[in-house]
């Protein structure tokens, strides 16, 4: 079986696209020296990648780029970005 399940992966991205996307997304980050942001004992960074996405440590944000002034639109950007989902136990291990 494969774990994460697929389909629970699909519903935390919207869709079979938005998921390889974002896992591609965020293994270019991890291998250009991004710090990683689930314990999975392993040195691949896209399973690293796709379990930080089953963990909701991360998620795509949809970055829309205005048209230029020569009235062209540019195409829209994903960018991959860390949650915060562990701020609040950071913040209680603060106080």
């Amino acid at each position: 079986m494969i774990y994460p399940p697929i389909a629970e992966l699909v519903e935390k991205t919207g869709s079979r696209y938005a998921l390889v996307i974002e896992a591609a997304k965020r293994t270019r980050q991890l291998v250009d020296g991004a710090p990683r942001l689930s314990e999975v004992d392993t040195s691949k960074d896209v399973t690293v990648a796709v379990n930080e996405i089953y963990e909701g440590k991360i998620e795509a944000i949809e970055k829309i780029r205005v048209a230029d002034v020569g009235g062209l639109d540019e195409p829209i950007d994903f960018v991959v970005e860390e949650t915060g989902a562990d701020e609040e136990d950071t913040q209680e291990d603060l106080a």
